[in-house]
C-alpha cells in the first residue's frame, strides 16, 4: 500500500479567536518547521474573511514557505468566491514559484448558515445565494491562468477576452485544486463539480463509510470530463483532541470549537477527543475508506502540545 501522507492544520485561527491581539506568527511558523522536521507532507492554513476571523492564508503561507523547503503548502479551504480569478491567479502563482512548486488550494463553496457568513459573503460584493456559481468560474479561470493558459470566458460572473497573468506556477497544469465535497450533504452537484474542476476531493464532515461513497461517486463521474479516477488527490480533514483524560479532552475540544465557529454543529462528526490510539484507529478508518492524505486540525488552545503529542504518539504508527 502507498504511505499514508499526513498533514497538519496551523493555528491561524487560534491567535485571534480568543480576544488577544497577536504580536508575531512565530508559533504558526515554528509548527510549520516541526511537522516538515518530523517528515510529514504538508501543512495547512484555514480561510475566513470577517465571519471567523484569522491570518490571511496565502499571505501566511508565503511566510511559511520562507521557512521551509519541503513540505506541500495548502489551503483547508479557501473560499475562492470570495477573490476575483485573476488577482487570485496572481497570487496562486507568485506563490507557487515562491515555495518551489509546493503549493495546494483546497478550495469550497463556502457556507452561508448564520448572518455572520453571509455578512462575509456581503462584506467582499458577493450575493451569497449566487456563490456556486461564482465559485466554480473563480476555479476554471484560475486553474487556467496558472498553468500558464491564454484565456478567453464568458460567464454569469466575468468575462475575459486573451487574458494572460505571470508569473504562472512552476507545475505544468497549474496550481491543483482539491475540491471540498461531502457524502452527507447529499448534493450530486458538487460530486460532478470535483470530477470536472478538481485536481482531488477534500472532506471534512464524513463518517469513514460515507467518505468511501463519496470517493466513489467523484471517481466514477471523472471519466466524464476525460480524467483518470485513480489520479484525483483523495484528502480528509480531522479534527482531534490528543490526550489520556477524556472526559478533559471532550471538553477542551468543545470549547475550542464553540470558540471556533460560535456554535458546534458536527457533533461528533468531529473527534475522536482522547487517547492517541483513537485517533490512530480513525485514520486508519479513514485510509481504508481511501483517503491517501489525512489532515488534523488540533480541538485545543494549547496546539504546540497537542502537536508534540501528535508527532510522538500518532504520526509514527503511519512511517
Amino acid at each position: 500500500m502507498t504511505k499514508t501522507k499526513l498533514g497538519v492544520l496551523l493555528p491561524t485561527r487560534r491567535l485571534i479567536m480568543t480576544g488577544e491581539e497577536p504580536q508575531n506568527i512565530e508559533t504558526v511558523l515554528s509548527m510549520a518547521e516541526q511537522v516538515e522536521s518530523a517528515g510529514l507532507d504538508s501543512v495547512w492554513v484555514g480561510d475566513s474573511l470577517t465571519a471567523k476571523p484569522r491570518l490571511e492564508p496565502l499571505t501566511t503561507l508565503a511566510a511559511i514557505a520562507s521557512r521551509t523547503s519541503r513540505v506541500r503548502l495548502g489551503t483547508s479551504v479557501l473560499l475562492a468566491a470570495l477573490r476575483h480569478p485573476v488577482n487570485l491567479a496572481h497570487v496562486l502563482g507568485s506563490l507557487d514559484l515562491i515555495s518551489s512548486g509546493r503549493l495546494i488550494i483546497g478550495a469550497g463553496v463556502g457556507g452561508a448558515f448564520n448572518d455572520d457568513q453571509r455578512q462575509e459573503w456581503r462584506n467582499a460584493g458577493v450575493d451569497p445565494r449566487r456563490r456556486a456559481g461564482r465559485f466554480e468560474e473563480v476555479v476554471d479561470v484560475a486553474k487556467r491562468l496558472t498553468a500558464g493558459e491564454v484565456v478567453t470566458h464568458k460567464g454569469s460572473h466575468f468575462e475575459f477576452e486573451s487574458l494572460r497573468v505571470q508569473p504562472h506556477a512552476l507545475r505544468e497544469r497549474g496550481v491543483p485544486f482539491l475540491m471540498a465535497c461531502h457524502w452527507n450533504t447529499g448534493r450530486e452537484a458538487q460530486f460532478r463539480r470535483a470530477a470536472k474542476l478538481g485536481d482531488g476531493i477534500m472532506s471534512i464532515s464524513d463518517y469513514p463509510k460515507e467518505y468511501a461513497k463519496l470517493v466513489e461517486a467523484v471517481q466514477g463521474y471523472a471519466p466524464d470530463y476525460g480524467k483518470d479516477p485513480s489520479a484525483l488527490e483523495r484528502t480528509f480533514y480531522m479534527t482531534v483532541n490528543l490526550q489520556t483524560d477524556e472526559v478533559k479532552a471532550d471538553a477542551d475540544a468543545n470549547q475550542f470549537l464553540n470558540l471556533y465557529y460560535g456554535m458546534n454543529f458536527w457533533g461528533d462528526r468531529w473527534g475522536p477527543y482522547g487517547h492517541p490510539e483513537r485517533t490512530i484507529e480513525r485514520m486508519r478508518c479513514y485510509v481504508e475508506a481511501g483517503a491517501e492524505t489525512v489532515v488534523v486540525r488540533f480541538a485545543a488552545l494549547d496546539q504546540e502540545r497537542q502537536l508534540d503529542t501528535f508527532l510522538s504518539e500518532v504520526a509514527p504508527a503511519f512511517a
